[in-house]
């Protein structure tokens, strides 16, 4: 009998279930020993839907995107370095393992379902005029919002200050993962929200 492949050899995701029915198909918890793929998968459509969670999560810190229209964070860890952010995100798993004693990646899985945002606005002209329209946020969104929120989440608490970025990703995961509003995610997401209501 053939031993299951286990992600960083630590972890199984085999029995690992994404619960949130419009994520299913575009979370990928396959297992993979190494998530770093080197970008075989680009160029077919939909290819972030094939790659791991925590893959996607380790490309993300290496560019966590734009906050407020600028670059937000443009130094410190943020050094486009794979296999540094590689070690952030497993040193950050590792954490979360010893906090909550359960499999990290199913809480990784649970923190990106509690913080993907269902619905987000969109700005539509009117005569010129611009009035701001709530729209249902795409699967794919989703995801790659929620893993933004948590990066720069993440970096915001660990820049200029004691605590490292992996423990500060490992606090985001946790907070996502209670559905605390502490967490950047879970915050974003209901704000978001809260406009996409009032302006229907």
């Amino acid at each position: 009998m053939t031993e299951a492949v286990k992600l960083f050899d630590k972890w199984d995701t085999t029995g690992i279930k994404v619960k949130d029915p419009g994520l299913e198909k575009y979370l990928s918890i396959d297992p993979i020993l190494v998530p770093k793929t080197g970008a075989r998968y680009a160029g077919r459509r939909f290819h972030k839907s094939k790659t791991n969670i925590v893959e996607r999560l380790i490309n993300r810190m290496m560019i966590p995107g734009h906050k407020g229209k600028k670059h937000k964070f443009s130094s410190g860890h943020i050094t486009g370095k794979s296999q540094g952010a590689y070690q952030l995100v497993l040193e950050a798993l590792e954490i979360v393992e010893k906090k909550t004693k359960k499999n990290p990646v199913e809480v990784l899985v649970r923190a990106v379902e509690n913080g993907a945002p269902r619905e987000e606005l969109i700005t539509i002209e009117y005569g010129g005029a611009r009035y701001p329209k709530a729209v249902e946020c795409a699967p794919q969104r989703r995801i790659d919002q929620c893993l933004k929120m948590m990066t720069q989440g993440a970096f915001g608490k660990s820049v200029k200050s004691k605590k490292g970025a992996a423990s500060a990703l490992a606090d985001e995961i946790l907070l996502a993962f209670q559905l605390s509003p502490n967490s950047n995610a879970i915050a974003k997401k209901m704000e978001l929200e809260r406009q996409a209501d009032s302006s229907r």
